[in-house]
Order: structure tokens, then sequence, then C-alpha cells
């Protein structure tokens, strides 16, 4: 699907993009307060001032699509499109000053992802993805790396925010990974480690109790990028499942098996 209504919304996500962008970059570096959703989970204001500029921005011209917003919450809508959006991912790290934080923007015909921008400002780069036109860092185009074994594989994975209630169930893959990976990191932000597998930075991606939101745009920008998504078990990859299992392909099967399926 690629006609009028489609390039008008996408060049709409690129929009969006920058404006997150600029928003993030003004208050970066400034945080002094933010609320507690959670034990752990935060807020910021530049969140909020993100979600409200883009989902304000949205409606005002595209009033019948639907929206995905993890601050605030859903809003329906009859047209079919669906926009599913985290406006800070990563808040813990751009409220420590920590630089691995981005704007997420997934676009979808119902549940089928039709385009995809991840903006990462502090390093200036935005990744695009529309379905069956491949994916891009700033115009050039991407793809995951030929890393055809897991010991020569980077792998990098997350801890949810309810952690210290699994804290052994987290730490048991991680060990596996450690062992048989080349190596293991903790980003903090879902959807620039789908980018970085995207493009070839790391080989491989793990992480339980994600939401919606952190998945929908790096889902098609690895898709496209020629990866390969999945739930734990290898079945059916879907924003709506809280696991995920992102690879280059060629690694996949044995990721799961030594690293997720293992029980020793």
């Amino acid at each position: 699907m690629n006609g009028p209504e489609v390039r008008e919304r996408l060049n709409l996500m690129r929009e969006l993009g920058r404006t997150a962008g600029r928003l993030m970059m003004n208050q970066y570096g400034r945080i002094s307060e933010y609320e507690l959703k959670g034990e752990v989970d935060l807020v910021t204001e530049v969140d909020q001032q993100v979600e409200t500029a883009t989902l304000g921005r949205i409606q005002a011209l595209f009033p019948r699509d639907s929206i995905l917003a993890e601050e605030g919450g859903s809003i329906a809508g009859d047209s079919g499109f669906k926009w599913v959006i985290d406006p800070l991912d990563g808040t813990t790290n751009y409220a420590h000053g920590y630089p691995f934080f981005a704007f997420s923007c997934g676009l979808h015909m119902d549940d089928d992802p039709l385009g995809a921008l991840v903006e990462v400002p502090f390093t200036g780069e935005t990744f695009f993805a529309a379905r069956g036109q491949g994916a891009f860092r700033n115009e050039k185009r991407i793809h995951v790396s030929d890393v055809q074994t897991l010991n020569r594989s980077l792998l990098v994975t997350g801890l949810p925010y309810f952690r210290h209630t699994i804290v052994d169930e987290l730490l048991a893959p991680m060990r596996r990974a450690i062992l048989h990976g080349q190596g293991l990191r903790r980003g903090g932000a879902a959807s620039v480690d789908l980018c970085y597998v995207a493009c070839g930075r790391l080989d491989g991606f793990f992480e339980i109790g994600l939401k919606p939101w952190d998945m929908a745009a790096g889902q098609l920008l690895l898709e496209e990028a020629g990866g390969t998504l999945t739930d734990y078990s290898g079945g059916d990859f879907s924003i709506f499942k809280p696991e995920l299992v992102a690879t280059n392909g060629h690694i996949h099967q044995e990721l799961i098996e030594k690293v997720l399926q293992a029980n020793d």
C-alpha cells in the first residue's frame, strides 16, 4: 500500500521526528525533576511535551486516525490508520543525561506496519522505513549484519520495569548470552536497540516486558533491513506480545536454543 494517503502520513512522520528531536535536545542535560509512574518507571516534562505536540499535529491533519501512545493511552479512529508512538524511549537515560534515547513512531493499517521512524537526536540519526521500500539511516540504506554464529555476535538486552520481581529469570539468559556470545550490552531504549540490529551494529536483541510502542517502529525497520523477529519460542512476532527476539536472521535459532530456551 503506497497511495497518496500513506505518503502524506509518512511525510508527517518525518516532520514529527524533527520536532521531537528539537524538543528533546532543548532540554537535554537540564532535567532536574520527573514523576514516577511506578517504583522505577519515570516520566519527564519532555515526554509530555513531545506527546502533546505529536498527537496535536496528527489529530489536526488526520482526525479519523487511531493513536496508541505511551503517556496518553488510546485515541480511537475509523480510518484504518493507526499511529503507535513512544514520545521519549529511554526516559531514564534522558533524565540522567545518558545519551541513549529516541522518539519512536510506527504507522499501521489495522495491525500491518506501513511506516516507521526512530529519531535519535543526540547522534543526529534518523532511521526510517516504508513497507516494501527498504530501511534507511539518514537516507542511506541499511542492512543487518552477515555474522553467522552466536559466538561472533554482539548482543543486546533490556530489563523491564518490574525486574525486581523476576530478577533470577532475567539473569539466567543474560548469563548464557555472556557465555555464548561475543559480548552483551544493555542500552535502555528498545527502539534504538532494534535500529542498531537493523543497521548491523548489533547482531541480536532479546527482551521481555515490552509494550507496543517500544516495538512498533523497530519491527518494520528490522524487517525491511532483512532481519528476523519472533517471540522467545520462535513463534510469530506481534507488538502486542510482551517479548521479542530480533536478529540478523543467521543467528536466530542458535540464540533461541542456547540463550533463551536452554535449561542449564
